[in-house]
This record gives structure tokens, sequence and C-alpha cells, in this order.
């Protein structure tokens, strides 16, 4: 089987800038103190965040996962793409050799923006990929996205 594509979309009230600095140009210090029950730390392996950086997301007690790496694959912050590829740790379930994502944010007429998720998951040589095995992980992704969401709206100065 071939390369499985998600794409996944999801507004906000929050402008593009302020939530794109959060869930992605800050998300290392943040993402454990707005949603420390889903995610422990987040630490830099190597290199200083921008492309080539690895980075460990080490996921909270009681979490089905332990941890997973992921490589920088590109930082735009004019245009406010985020590139990454996870490349090890146990959400990759012995079926994926990788799963690479694009995050893009824009602004909204309204005033907030737009997000777009593009995951593209690359499975071992005669693994099947099945929806439901990734519906969970897409699930908690959005939970995450609405929970800096909800800090933003609740700290405007943060």
């Amino acid at each position: 089987m071939g390369v499985v594509t998600y794409t996944d979309e999801l507004t906000s009230p929050v402008p593009a800038p302020r939530l794109f600095k959060a869930l992605i140009l800050e998300a290392d210090s943040l993402l454990p103190k707005i949603v420390p029950q889903a995610i422990k730390s987040i630490e830099t392996v190597e290199g200083n965040g921008g492309p080539g950086t690895i980075k460990q997301l080490n996921f909270a007690e009681g979490s089905q996962f332990k941890y997973v790496k992921h490589r920088v694959d590109e930082v735009d912050k004019e245009k406010m793409i985020y590139k990454y590829t996870l490349i090890e740790g146990d959400a990759l379930m012995d079926k994926i050799e990788y799963i690479s994502y694009e995050i893009s944010f824009e602004a909204s007429p309204d005033g907030g923006c737009k997000s777009k998720n593009v995951s593209k998951y690359h499975p071992k040589p005669g693994v099947e990929i099945k929806e439901e095995e990734i519906k969970d992980g897409k699930e908690k992704a959005a939970a995450v996205f609405k929970a800096v969401e909800a800090y933003l709206l609740a700290n405007p100065d943060a």
C-alpha cells in the first residue's frame, strides 16, 4: 500500500500570527503547561530549532505512547508554515516508516484564522494503514489545538 494522506482544517477566533507563535514557535515551553495531561515535555535533542533540528516529545504518564521524535523540515515565519517529520517513537506502531506533516495558518476575514494540516503516512512495506488506527491521534491533535486556543483567548497578553 502507498502513502496515505489526510487533510484537516480547523478554524479559530485567534489571529493567525498569535496561534502560529503559540502552537509552533513556543510549543516546547507552552504545550507542557497548557496540556500537562497529554504532554510531559518537549526537548531539543539536536539543532537550534530550524531545519534539521530533532525534537523529542514525551507524553504524560498514562498515555498509550511514551515518546516521539520529529525532525523540523521547514519553519516559514512569514508564510506561517511549519513542516516536520515524525521519525521515531512508539506512535509509529511498528507499521509506519515515518509521517510527514505540513501545518499552515492563514488569516480569516473575521480576524481569526484557518489552520490546515496535511499528514502523509508512509507505511512499512506490506502494511496497510486503516483510518481508525490514526483517528485517535488526529482527535488528540485537534484537542491540543483547541486547548491552546482556549488558553490564548483566556490570556490575551500571553
